[in-house]
């Protein structure tokens, strides 16, 4: 089967094997291009899989369904917690850098990985799920309210995530991002375009020193940081205004569960209600042999890429 690999820093799409082992076969309908995908690429990084972990699909039954990429060993602390994204094994649980990913025409998943999707929420949309669920994630470690006023630094189809996510719980949401399509595509999901001053919660979701400056000046006395972006360099916080107006700062990593609710369900149902978000990240679709292409448009936000999408 094709199948869309890394090979010395160039993106290529290869003929590989189909997947073998245990677990339920999935024909991928839509794959999405991340931030980090770009980022391991163009940095280097060694990645001998198959890329994408953001993906959604159909199974053998029929039943459309999106995938949580993660496979963690289900017995540690964290896991037993419903904290799997902590698990033991780290990084090495996630499909699409560790295990081969959903940038292919098929993928072999554990049932558990399976996340069957509302009326409403299609395969070819539903690789959304993923940065959804990491929205949601980050939001409910960061305490949310429906009655707060929250800003949203970096408008990347994860800052415009939490930007859907936190309308949809009610909250009064203002956009800070650098490019005109990002400022529109907030605005179309209820996000004014500046944010002000005096906000209970702000998000990061740029992962830059300019945009925690900006943070931290957002929030107000006693306010919330919530760090959603990807600190590829390092963290440098404000720390003299940042411990003056005593900000809690809260880290968040892909998602888990609360209870019996994972955050990637809670994301499908928030896709499924909210039909204007698939119009308005999804920017560009392309065959998956066309994947070189589509890493190049990923990579060029000025142009007005948002959401790049592969469909095998």
């Amino acid at each position: 089967m094709r199948a869309v690999r890394c090979e010395g820093g160039s993106v290529e799409v290869a003929e590989v094997l189909p997947p073998r082992g245990d677990g339920v076969r999935v024909r991928i309908r839509s794959a999405g291009i991340c931030g980090s995908d770009l980022h391991m690429v163009s940095g280097g990084f060694p990645l001998p899989h198959t890329l994408g972990h953001e993906m959604a699909g159909v199974a053998p039954d029929g039943t459309p369904v999106a995938i949580e990429p993660l496979l963690p060993c289900q017995a540690c602390e964290r896991c037993r917690a419903g904290e799997y994204n902590l698990c033991v094994r780290g990084p090495s649980i996630v499909i699409g850098t560790s295990h081969d990913g959903g940038m292919a025409e098929e993928i072999v998943v554990p049932e558990r990985c399976l996340v069957p999707l509302p009326a409403g929420a299609p395969p070819r949309d539903a690789c959304l799920v993923e940065p959804l669920a990491i929205a949601v994630h980050g939001l409910r470690r960061a305490g949310l309210r429906g009655d707060q006023k929250v800003a949203v630094i970096g408008g990347g189809s994860i800052g415009l995530c939490a930007v859907a996510a936190a309308t949809s719980a009610g909250a009064a949401v203002g956009l800070a991002a650098r490019h005109d399509a990002q400022i529109d595509a907030g605005a179309r999901l209820g996000a004014r375009p500046a944010p002000e001053e005096g906000c209970d919660l702000v998000v990061d979701a740029a992962g830059t020193e300019a945009a925690l400056e900006q943070a931290v000046a957002l929030c107000r006395p006693g306010g919330t940081l919530l760090l959603l972006a990807t600190y590829w360099s390092g963290l440098a916080l404000p720390g003299f205004a940042l411990c003056l107006k005593e900000v809690t700062v809260v880290p968040a990593s892909m998602y888990g569960r609360q209870g019996a609710a994972r955050d990637i369900d809670v994301a499908a149902g928030l896709l499924a209600t909210r039909p204007e978000l698939a119009e308005t990240l999804i920017t560009h679709r392309f065959p998956l042999e066309a994947a070189p292409e589509a890493f190049r448009t990923a990579a060029d936000r000025a142009a007005g890429a948002i959401k790049v999408v592969l469909e095998p």
